[in-house]
């Protein structure tokens, strides 16, 4: 039993993770087309998405692969395991506080070519590291 508490658990960190990067991805294409409309400069959106692939695998590489398998490893240590702890409450509040500085950054940016263009960026580079990142979600899921 305890074990299967373990995989639904390292399941609803993946879907939080996933839940994640669509909204972000969403969010920063939204941001990047909102620039297009004021300004047509396509190189300067082109740029970015390119941008945010680069810098999304750089953040996969060195900062969410890692922090996915220290949840993984936090997850396989706990004794007498709850549904609700697929994340540590530490992570929760950093997670509320990165939507709100996403929200306020989007709401700073309403109207101005180039931070819509930076917030979209950053928004597009978080969503591809997230779901580069997920497939040790899914690879620790397959090994025994």
């Amino acid at each position: 039993m305890e074990k299967r508490v373990k995989t639904i658990l390292k399941i609803l960190a993946a879907v939080v993770w996933y839940i994640g990067a669509i909204v972000l991805f969403f969010k920063g294409i939204a941001l990047l087309m909102e620039a297009g409309e004021i300004k047509s400069n396509k190189l300067a959106i082109l740029l970015g998405i390119f941008f945010a692939f680069l810098v999304g695998i750089v953040k996969t590489k060195f900062i969410f692969i890692k922090s996915c398998k220290r949840n993984i490893k936090r997850i396989e240590e706990l004794k007498n395991p709850k549904i609700w702890q697929f994340y540590r409450p530490s992570f929760f509040i950093f997670l509320i506080t990165m939507i709100s500085l996403g929200a306020y950054l989007s709401y700073i940016s309403k109207g101005k070519f180039w931070l819509l263009v930076s917030v979209g960026t950053l928004d597009l580079a978080l969503s591809f590291a997230l779901l580069l990142s997920s497939i040790v979600f899914w690879n620790n899921l397959k090994s025994p």
